[in-house]
């Protein structure tokens, strides 16, 4: 089993033998002199390969795209080589971070879980999530993220993914982690939305199907009997993904 293997075998299978080859030069490298992550790092997509390995997910916000799966490989290797000296690969990874561009980024908060254990990486996590790329937000929210955030910044972070459109789906353990609050964070910013006459993303039922009492409370359900016809076309287009209730969100 080759190092990408590890990372994400889907990355492995979209290879070439001879990108596959390279990649696992570079990891040899990498193993043998670790300060070569600082030139490995920005070289590595155009050595090995890039692009989304989801064709349905270009941006890379579900999952790992193909570079980030490469880099990801090298970071794992990195994090072998200097498992004996963890205050080193953790400023190494930090300084990678630092420096790199978006895309290196994205590639280190992807593969943060498979380096040192503990939180020694949260400050990147909530690096990401003050920036409104979303592929970084998406990112940050993955399983380190998903793991290592207090409940405030998590939810925090949940919220942003609905403002700059990452969805929901992306966040990793959104199921286990929503709770009450988030619902009602969730149904406030719904409301907003609907007040305002716009569209809500339809996962946001996720959370609220779970927590009904928290739209019941939020006011949504009056929107149906708006004045504006911009507003109880918003509201109905909101409930219409709600699953406890009636599409049109009055009780049955």
């Amino acid at each position: 089993m080759t190092t990408l293997d590890t990372v994400d075998p889907r990355a492995s299978a979209a290879l070439e033998p001879a990108a596959r080859e390279r990649l696992e030069t570079l990891c040899s490298q990498l193993a043998a002199d670790p300060i070569q992550i600082r030139v490995l790092m920005p070289a590595a997509a155009r050595l090995v390969g890039r692009g989304p390995l989801d064709p349905a997910d270009p941006q890379g916000l579900l999952g790992p795209t193909l570079d980030d799966a490469v880099r990801g490989a090298l970071l794992v290797t990195l994090a072998g080589a200097l498992a004996g000296d963890t205050d080193r690969l953790v400023a190494e990874i930090r300084d990678v971070y630092r420096f790199g561009d978006a895309d290196e980024k994205r590639a280190v908060l992807r593969a943060l879980h498979r380096l040192t254990p503990g939180p020694a990486y949260l400050d990147l996590v909530t690096d990401a999530l003050r920036t409104n790329d979303v592929r970084l937000v998406a990112a940050a929210l993955g399983p380190y993220g998903g793991e290592h955030l207090d409940a405030e910044t998590w939810q925090q972070g949940v919220l942003k993914c609905l403002f700059v459109g990452v969805p929901l789906s992306a966040v990793a353990g959104l199921d286990s982690r929503s709770d009450a609050r988030l619902a009602d964070m969730i149904a406030a910013y719904v409301y907003e939305r609907v007040a305002a006459g716009r569209d809500v993303p339809t996962d946001v039922w996720r959370v609220l199907d779970v927590y009904p009492q928290a739209v019941d409370e939020s006011g949504l359900l009056a929107e149906l009997d708006s004045p504006y016809a911009d507003r109880r076309a918003a509201a109905e287009q909101a409930l219409a993904g709600r699953t406890d209730r009636a599409t049109t969100g009055r009780e049955a």
